[in-house]
């Protein structure tokens, strides 16, 4: 009968709380987000220069999406799940 109890009581801690994570999906979509506008513009020929390379989506944006998703992940890290 010990051992049942011991089981019962050994339930999974998680380090983050709920907010926690959904604050790290949020920042996860949001530099996914930032990747994906940067990918692309490239050019078939290699003797043909593309100005897209140098658009501001691809210099402005999608580097400051990406930091902004960085910056949300600490939150989520130094957040405290208990405060509410």
């Amino acid at each position: 009968m010990g051992e049942k109890k011991r089981k019962e009581e050994a339930k999974p801690i998680f380090v983050f709380g709920k907010k926690n994570y959904q604050f790290m999906f949020i920042g996860l979509a949001i530099i996914a987000l930032g990747f994906i506008l940067m990918s692309g513009g490239g050019s078939d020929d290699p003797n043909v220069f593309n100005p897209e390379i140098f658009s501001w989506r691809r210099i402005r944006l999608a580097p400051t999406l990406i930091l902004i998703g960085f910056g949300i992940q600490i939150y989520a890290i130094l957040l405290n799940p208990d405060k509410k």
